[in-house]
């Protein structure tokens, strides 16, 4: 009985995952309202002299997401002044990751020093409607005359262990082609790290 359990809740998790469509290059970007560690609520109109945005599902909790936490916010201190500023999204379902609850979510983000926002995404609504994946998955919007519009998803960069000075710094390379009226290098790559813990 107890083996039949398990498998269906490893059944109930695939299905969940397999239902989950990841936003593609050209959509529009869905909007979005929600608190942010400051308590405020935050959405892409907090930011009227945007250009485009780097949105990073992310968490508390993943050691990859762990590893990768430096490099957000260089992100964002080399980037937002440019007018792409960081937006970090925690899409983990607290009951299931209790790493992730809006109160570590502060204490992180005070801990860091974050200088961008670092939302809850409770129910989950905004994960699943860019079908965020893995934490960290990245979605790099830029603004153009049609609203907001995905130009690139997935890694951050090739270098999910923080092992290799050379890695490839895709959002990076992504963000100066966009500042150049550029076509990006890169449209999408596979967004490395754990899975979102997702309510079945």
């Amino acid at each position: 009985m107890k083996y039949l359990i398990t498998l269906l809740f490893a059944f109930a998790a695939v299905t969940a995952i397999a239902q989950v469509n990841t936003v593609t290059v050209g959509a529009t970007a869905p909007s979005f309202n929600l608190k942010n560690v400051d308590g405020k609520a935050v959405s892409f109109d907090n930011f009227k002299n945007a250009k485009g945005y780097i949105i990073v599902f992310t968490c508390n909790t993943c050691p990859v997401s762990k590893k990768y936490e430096q490099r957000i916010i260089e992100l964002n201190n080399k980037y937002a002044s440019s007018g792409y500023p960081v937006i970090a999204i925690n899409p983990n379902d607290p009951s299931i990751s209790t790493g992730d609850t809006y109160d570590k979510m502060q204490a992180l983000a005070s801990a860091k020093k974050y200088a961008f926002p670092y939302l809850y995404d409770e129910g989950q609504a905004t994960t699943n409607a860019y079908g965020a994946r893995n934490t960290p998955h990245v979605f790099v919007v830029t603004k153009t005359s049609a609203g907001n519009v995905i130009a690139y998803t997935g890694a951050i960069d090739n270098d999910p262990e923080d092992a290799n000075p050379d890695r490839t710094k895709y959002v990076e390379q992504v963000i100066t082609a966009l500042s150049k009226n550029e076509k990006p290098p890169y449209t999408q790559t596979k967004a490395i790290g754990c899975s979102v813990k997702r309510r079945s």
